[in-house]
């Protein structure tokens, strides 16, 4: 059998590929010019940088969780201070690269872009705490929420839902803050690893449990009360998009359900536009929804029908 034809050498790449490569850097010239003019484009966050904060943000929160082994007393707050001090410090380099390219320009006026990231990190970590209080309202919802877990060290584990919204309140955080294209990466990945899709924009109450949690999908307006109970392949999306008088899609709009609180919507229901559904209600599964429900209400399916019909009736 003939070996495969080679495609580089140890000169460096194929004369073959020339063309191609030619090609590629003429579509890529072309496209930085139409975003950026003359400027060399910025430097952009990088996903890599951001996942590893994300992860050291987690463990710092959950140091037993998510953190080595044997971690105690000393040991385990000396590891603490020395992953949340490393992660910080990257993330005020990202969110620098973020800032950035807003403006723009690689570098914009250095000292203002410096002061206003270094600004957004401290803002961030001041808000640890906090989110680390309102985490244990999720976490003891999943466990008080599901029959089949033994222990809140299993939901920490092993449920997909709680993974997500630990991730889901960090980024909040940092879209809230001005990081949105940061919170974007960490939802994102998080989409990926869930199969659970949360808009950083979503506004979450305490004590959110999703359970099983494969296609659910959280839009960017959204707001969620306290203590409310979601399951698989939920939706809670817009209707419809504006535009304006170009065609374009209008941005930052409210176009996503509100969900007051002690809500329950089971599996497949698919809830569209600014409706509200008041506290209390159960809505049922594969219900598709674009009204608003009252407090306390019980929303079905429509029960499908048989009607035999003789001699002509029904015509």
């Amino acid at each position: 059998m003939n070996a495969s034809p080679q495609w580089a050498t140890e000169g460096g790449a194929d004369p073959r590929l020339d063309g191609i490569l030619a090609d590629l850097r003429r579509i890529r010239i072309r496209s930085h010019q139409a975003r950026y003019g003359d400027r060399p484009p910025p430097e952009l966050p990088s996903r890599t940088v951001i996942i590893e904060v994300v992860d050291g943000l987690v463990a710092s929160l959950f140091p037993r969780h998510y953190g080595p082994p044997g971690l105690t007393g000393e040991s385990l707050d000396a590891f603490v201070a020395e992953r949340l001090t490393s992660a910080l410090r990257s993330l005020e380099r990202q969110v620098r690269l973020e800032l950035d390219l807003a403006d723009g320009q690689e570098a914009g006026p250095a000292a203002e872009a410096t002061k206003r990231a270094f600004e957004i990190t401290c803002a961030f970590a001041g808000r640890l705490a906090g989110i680390r209080a309102v985490l244990e309202s999720d976490i003891q919802a999943a466990y008080e929420g599901d029959p089949a877990a033994t222990s809140l060290d299993e939901v920490m584990a092993c449920y997909p839902g709680v993974t997500a919204i630990i991730r889901h309140r960090l980024a909040h955080a940092l879209f809230r803050l001005g990081a949105p294209i940061l919170a974007r990466i960490i939802s994102e990945f998080t989409h990926s690893l869930t199969g659970i899709d949360i808009h950083p924009g979503a506004e979450i109450g305490e004590g959110l449990f999703i359970d099983h949690g494969t296609g659910v999908v959280i839009g960017e307006t959204a707001i969620i009360g306290r203590r409310v109970r979601l399951y698989q392949a939920v939706t809670l999306g817009a209707r419809r998009f504006r535009v304006d008088d170009r065609g374009a899609l209008l941005k930052k709009y409210p176009r996503h359900p509100i969900v007051e609180d002690d809500v329950v919507i089971y599996a497949g229901a698919t809830i569209l536009g600014r409706i509200t559904i008041g506290r209390g209600s159960v809505i049922s599964g594969n219900v598709w929804l674009t009204e608003a429900v009252p407090p306390g209400s019980t929303i079905t399916q429509a029960k499908a029908r048989s009607d035999a019909f003789e001699d002509g009736g029904g015509i």
